[in-house]
């Protein structure tokens, strides 16, 4: 146990205190990471290098990667560390740096996922004017607005969430720097910063998950109308891996962060955080790979012997560049 009175910092209690407990939760961490870092890299791989992936859909799916792969970077390799290590102390500065990233990632993923919800309506509701609507520019733009909106979002939280007096010991009953619980550490819930941000935090997601459910609602009652079950099978083989990963998200994620906080500490937390934080950006590459004959002929094409010289010299270009 490190000594808070001294340090600045918190202690993440984690899993376990148990050392052999420990092992066991930094190996299945090791592994999850290290599959979602390949699966991640693999989607950014395969969308860059085949040209015929360059569409708007896979535009965004290349930055629905990035974003899961930082965003899984953000938290498991210091909970790895700590395992490893058996000390959950985490700094002040760190724990700030982690709240900034996590948030701001979050943010971004809620508002790519609303983005790729407006490119299958657009896509399937209004073909003829999709190219005009979804063109490169706007492609662009539509991303920068995610990062930047993202990035908003993590500085609030950060400042106001820092801003807050704490009592009590610095404890975290998390894996890592948990707002939710950071929250249980605060001296009153009834900052004016506090409501503020939790009423700007609510409605910005509300108002993104409206629009997400009203396009697959015109999405799923234009596709009823499709003539051919070919057709339909295609749509839908495009529109339900992206509504199974916004809606395992968005569930555990606003069940995490909109619930009252307690003093008191659950094992649900610490499932709940594994399903928002680790779960989805290890299962979107595959959920996207199975359901899309395009990746998964993208990946046959890239992983064929015939290939791979060609696009080890492509690789070995684009990091000199």
């Amino acid at each position: 146990m490190v000594n808070l009175t001294a340090m600045s910092g918190f202690l993440l209690m984690g899993f376990s205190d148990e050392r052999k407990l420990q092992i066991l939760h930094a190996l299945l961490f090791l592994v999850t990471y290290l599959l979602a870092l390949t699966g991640n890299l693999l989607i950014i791989t395969v969308i860059t290098l085949d040209h015929r992936l360059h569409s708007p859909m896979y535009y965004f799916l290349k930055h629905l990667s990035l974003l899961d792969l930082c965003f899984i970077s953000v938290t498991v390799p210091q909970s790895i560390a700590n395992s490893l290590m058996g000390n959950g102390y985490i700094s002040l500065v760190q724990c700030i740096l982690q709240v900034f990233f996590f948030i701001a990632l979050a943010s971004s993923e809620v508002a790519i996922l609303t983005v790729m919800s407006y490119d299958r309506y657009a896509a399937i509701c209004q073909p003829l004017h999709y190219e005009t609507t979804m063109d490169p520019s706007a492609c662009r733009h539509a991303v920068i607005a995610v990062w930047i909106a993202g990035g908003l979002s993590g500085l609030m939280h950060a400042a106001i969430n820092f801003s807050i007096p704490l009592c009590g010991k610095r404890v975290i009953h998390q894996f890592f720097c948990d707002v939710p619980q950071m929250l249980k550490l605060a001296c009153s819930y009834e900052s004016i910063n506090e409501i503020a941000l939790a009423a700007f935090t609510t409605s910005t997601a509300f108002i993104c998950l409206i629009s997400i459910v009203l396009s697959y609602i015109r999405i799923f009652s234009t596709v009823l109308r499709i003539p051919s079950a070919e057709g339909r099978t295609k749509v839908f083989s495009t529109c339900l891996p992206h509504l199974f990963v916004v809606t395992f998200f968005l569930s555990a994620a606003g069940f995490e962060f909109l619930r009252l906080p307690s003093d008191s500490s659950s094992t649900m937390d610490l499932v709940f955080s594994i399903f928002y934080t680790v779960i989805p950006p290890t299962l979107n590459p595959v959920i996207y790979s199975l359901r899309n004959d395009a990746m998964k002929a993208a990946l046959r094409k890239m992983l064929s012997k015939e290939e791979l010289p060609q696009r080890k010299m492509c690789l070995k270009a684009m990091f000199k560049l």
